[in-house]
């Protein structure tokens, strides 16, 4: 069996190169001998998965897997057909009874349909059930499913207790077969097409039917769905008023899945702000990110942090505090605030963390007890921000 780890980083040397065919003919080789199914097969797809993080590695296998010898049953993935009906989307009220406990809200699984494309998606309603409130949208990530990525947050109880309505879209197998969101790819790191577009008239589609705050609309993610975040921050900074990014990397931090590797594993070359950039509007936004990370690592935040200063092209006061928490785990936190005191960018590091969401529960997956609460800052960060 072919060793994965030294033929991709051979691959990464023919791609950075230029040698792109010799790249992906190595890929595809690797691959092949690795893929072959049975006991070996599995054990070559875990290893690619930790060595890559799930995040690009099943790319490759979409790619690929058709052509490769011993797996006949491979097939690449079906193109979702067009649909037929105008932008529609179910409303929350007529499915979430089934789901809903005494003093807790509701909790239903729907569908958006529109010329973008269909998305299911989970949505939570608190239990006050009042207008006005303000939605945020949570990605999650590789391998993970709405409700486990709502179990391991706990968004929905702070839902509860502060009055959100919380969305989560759910990335389908046949868009990636590890349930990754596309970050890497150019046609999902655009405004009207790709998955951002999709995401985005999802999150219309709830505004309008919820009769939520459409000027406190927020979006964050872990890993893969934080780079994603980081995506829709970029390309619709008039829906999303702020981002959280947990464990993710910056829009436009990768164009293939060859460059995605490398960003992950040592940031991105592309992490400066276009001119283009600079004539939008400035999206706030907020950061966690482990320092023993060996998945993604923690300069892919720092690189989002001064991608932000320098788009917002004002003086920023830095603040800097340290602390711990009751379980162990000490973190640095850096805010950066406009002149009227309110914080614009702020980055969490949290040393001796890897690759999992801060504060999350343990009932969900990718998740560390032992804190800080990234749920719980990321949405106090979240509402000192909202859209003009």
């Amino acid at each position: 069996m072919m060793k994965i780890k030294p033929a991709m980083a051979r691959a990464m040397k023919l791609s950075r190169a230029s040698r792109m065919n010799a790249a992906n003919r190595l890929v595809q080789k690797t691959l092949a001998h690795n893929l072959s199914g049975g006991f070996a097969g599995g054990m070559a797809r875990r290893s690619i998965a930790r060595s890559m993080g799930g995040l690009v590695a099943l790319d490759a296998l979409q790619k690929y897997l058709p052509s490769a010898p011993g797996n006949p049953a491979a097939k690449s993935p079906k193109k979702p057909a067009k649909p037929k009906k105008p932008a529609v989307a179910r409303k929350p009220a007529k499915l979430a009874k089934a789901r809903k406990a005494p003093g807790r809200g509701s909790f239903a699984e729907l569908r958006y349909e529109g010329p973008e494309g269909s998305l299911d998606y989970w949505l939570y309603l608190p239990a006050q059930g009042a207008t006005g409130l303000p939605v945020v949208v949570m990605l999650h990530g590789c391998t993970q499913t709405p409700g486990d990525f709502a179990r391991g947050t706990g968004m929905n109880a702070l839902a509860d207790e502060l009055g959100l309505i919380v969305a989560y879209p759910s990335q389908p197998a046949s868009a990636n077969i590890a349930r990754c969101w596309n970050w890497f790819k150019p046609g999902d790191q655009q405004r009207d097409g790709g998955e951002p577009a999709l995401i985005a008239a999802m999150t219309r589609a709830i505004l309008a039917d919820t009769d939520a705050d459409a000027t406190r609309v927020y979006v964050a993610g872990l890993s893969a769905g934080g780079a994603a975040a980081a995506i829709l921050g970029a390309t619709y900074p008039d829906v999303y008023t702020a981002i959280g990014v947990h464990s993710g990397l910056a829009c436009g931090a990768a164009s293939d899945m060859m460059s995605a590797f490398s960003a992950m594993r040592n940031g991105s070359r592309n992490s400066r702000t276009s001119p283009d950039d600079r004539e939008s509007r400035f999206v706030p936004v907020i950061t966690f990110h482990g320092d023993n990370d060996a998945t993604v690592h923690a300069i892919n935040s720092a690189q989002i942090v001064a991608k932000a200063a320098e788009h917002i092209g004002t003086p920023l006061t830095v603040k800097r505090q340290r602390g711990g928490t009751a379980a162990g785990r000490s973190y640095t936190r850096e805010m950066n605030c406009s002149a009227d005191g309110v914080v614009q960018i702020e980055q969490w590091t949290i040393h001796g963390a890897g690759h999992a969401w801060s504060g999350g529960h343990n009932t969900g997956t990718y998740t560390d007890a032992s804190g800080p609460d990234a749920s719980r800052a990321m949405i106090a960060f979240f509402l000192q921000h909202r859209l003009d």
